[in-house]
């Protein structure tokens, strides 16, 4: 049976309920994040929880427990669970309240819950590439805050699956943001770019973690803006995120991507992203 965190408790799901007046139930009024666990452990744990921490603050979320405590229980429900891979899901809310647009009095209390299940890594796709198709960006100018928010994510999700395509490059203009659940890289004339870190996209944990081991591997990277005829016309193009790691992206709407392959770079990068993994299950 599985068990989930409900604020400070572990409990059967069976047992656990949502309240009809939570904010985020009515508002998308919280936060969230999804942590990889492997071998029992989860990875990047401090990077995840300071963002959780960052986003919660840009919103005036103010967290129910200390860091500590919260941490504590992500690593019961690992165990409670029994996860080897997979990952974990976390969010808080601004609580229970009558429905109201503004904020309810300090005295409520933030919802958290969490929950943690098996996952595989996408290996099948991870060596064979996958394809994508390019759409507007609806989103609001805050993405850097990973809110609840997520229904213009989900339509763009959604229109890639029925064009048979695996994720949604979006895009402002002629400049590709990110993916509707990714960050985006392509590589051209052996640099690797991506579009910086701002209010317009998620500076990804994974992200973060790419652009240390191209500079630990001595790979030139440029973070700047890139178009959208650049990223169809590029060497490789390829995803970053929690679950998906280092995707590489083989077709773009009817463009193939190089020769339709991942590429050596996304090969190299997907080989250094395990040694980071294998490095830190050893700690």
């Amino acid at each position: 049976m599985e068990t989930i965190l409900r604020n400070r408790d572990l409990v059967s799901r069976d047992d656990a309920s949502a309240d009809l007046e939570d904010r985020g139930y009515q508002f998308g009024d919280g936060i969230y994040e999804v942590i990889r666990v492997y071998d029992g452990e989860p990875f990047l744990l401090d990077e995840h929880m300071d963002r959780f921490e960052r986003s919660a603050r840009e919103i005036s979320l103010k967290m129910p427990c200390e860091r500590a405590e919260l941490l504590g229980r992500m690593r019961g429900l690992i165990a409670a669970n029994e996860i080897a891979t997979g990952t974990i899901y976390v969010q808080m809310t601004r609580g229970v309240h009558p429905r109201s647009q503004m904020f309810p009095p300090d005295s409520v209390p933030a919802e958290v819950t969490a929950f943690a299940r098996p996952l595989d890594r996408p290996g099948a796709e991870q060596r064979n590439g996958v394809s994508a198709i390019l759409t507007a960006d609806m989103r609001w100018l805050r993405c850097d805050i990973k809110s609840l928010n997520l229904l213009p994510n989900v339509l763009a999700r959604q229109t890639a699956r029925k064009a048979g395509c695996y994720e949604a490059i979006q895009h402002r203009g002629e400049a590709v943001t990110e993916g509707a659940f990714s960050n985006v890289f392509i590589v051209a004339e052996g640099v690797v770019l991506t579009t910086p870190a701002s209010n317009l996209i998620l500076s990804g944990i994974t992200r973060a973690k790419l652009l240390e081991l191209c500079e630990a591997c001595g790979w030139p990277v440029v973070e700047r803006t890139v178009a959208c005829q650049e990223l169809l016309g590029a060497e490789e193009v390829f995803i970053t995120s929690t679950v998906n790691e280092v995707m590489p992206v083989v077709r773009v709407n009817d463009q193939t991507i190089g020769n339709g392959e991942p590429g050596p770079v996304t090969r190299n990068l997907q080989k250094a992203f395990d040694r980071a993994i294998d490095g830190a299950a050893d700690v």
